[in-house]
């Protein structure tokens, strides 16, 4: 198996794919290091699917020059497929048989000989605190459950490179942490993990870099920091108790916006150490003394309105009604 370590886990570039007549990527160029968490953002329908069934192996591209795992894809696609695991948006757990025999079945399918893939999967059962269960039907499994076998199904072959495709979609909000902590801890292992998700939340806590897909194109990628940055919005809020105050306030900052039912000023501000430090000197100067100050900084919900055409955001939480 090729190690990735230090180098480029994955990389496209001009991926192109149209499905009857209709362009779903138009040249999309990425870039993944290895031991990272790379996650592409974007609506519904804007190909973030696609491009994962394309990176790993599962459907061809129409043109482009696509690396995974230090393999070209279009000339060896086995040896992609021996470096790498997907878990789709889909459930790929048998519920007829057992958590246990769904992992014999995947050690089988790796051609693992029996002894080393009955070890391994025990292995893979403890770490996702599946032993217990392990006997059991996997019909009879949560939904947080049914994910960590999946993720442990994935494991078996042990590949460097783990496409997760919506992962923690209808999961509650205790199972969503729990699979926060796994992708984690494949990252510490030096797995390279690729998620896409539609939990902007998820993306801000996870990944080392952060694609925005809109209408088959990236419109933007970086660091989530990076990403915010490219959005302005940032303030600073003051709230008051005092009306007076408030209205002192009021006239000495004129470049503050009033928000009078809560008696609160907001003021551009990039957030940055100097912007605050200066309007902290201002306040000192004119005695303006406000009873809460806090800092707004454009998160990656603004980044996912401003960057693409959509007018349904990505989910920011998870939703009340979602599965246990």
């Amino acid at each position: 198996m090729t190690t990735t370590t230090g180098s480029l886990a994955i990389s496209a570039t001009g991926l192109h794919k149209t499905y009857g007549g209709k362009t779903v990527l138009d040249g999309v160029d990425l870039r993944v290091d290895a031991g990272t968490v790379f996650s592409l953002l974007g609506p519904n329908g804007a190909g973030k699917t696609t491009a994962v069934q394309i990176l790993s192996t599962l459907i061809g591209a129409d043109a482009g020059v696509l690396r995974v795992a230090g393999h070209d894809l279009a000339a060896d696609p086995q040896a992609v497929r021996a470096a790498i695991g997907v878990t789709g948006q889909f459930s790929a757990v048998d519920g007829l048989i057992t958590g246990e025999e769904n992992m014999f079945l995947m050690a089988d399918l790796h051609h693992l000989p029996r002894r080393e893939g009955r070890l391994y999967a025990a292995e893979l059962l403890q770490r996702f605190d599946l032993t217990e269960a392990a006997k059991k039907p996997a019909s009879t499994y949560s939904g947080g459950m049914k994910r960590r076998l999946d993720i442990a199904m994935t494991l078996v072959g042990n590949p460097r490179i783990i496409f997760l495709d919506e992962p923690t979609t209808g999961l509650d909000p205790r199972s969503r942490h729990n699979m926060w902590q796994i992708i984690r801890e494949l990252v510490t292992d030096g797995v390279t993990v690729f998620l896409t998700t539609q939990y902007l939340e998820e993306a801000d806590r996870l990944a080392d870099r952060i694609a925005v897909l809109d209408n088959g194109r990236i419109a933007a990628q970086g660091t989530a920091e990076e990403l915010k940055r490219l959005v302005p919005g940032g303030h600073v809020r003051l709230r008051f108790s005092d009306p007076r105050s408030y209205e002192h306030a009021a006239d000495a900052l004129r470049d503050a916006a009033r928000h009078e039912g809560s008696l609160a000023l907001s003021i551009p501000s990039g957030g940055s150490q100097r912007e605050l430090r200066g309007l902290l000197d201002r306040l000192e100067a004119t005695g303006i003394e406000a009873d809460e100050l806090t800092v707004h900084t454009p998160d990656l919900d603004d980044v996912f309105f401003a960057l693409t055409n959509s007018t349904v955001p990505a989910r920011t939480t998870q939703p009340k009604e979602a599965a246990r």
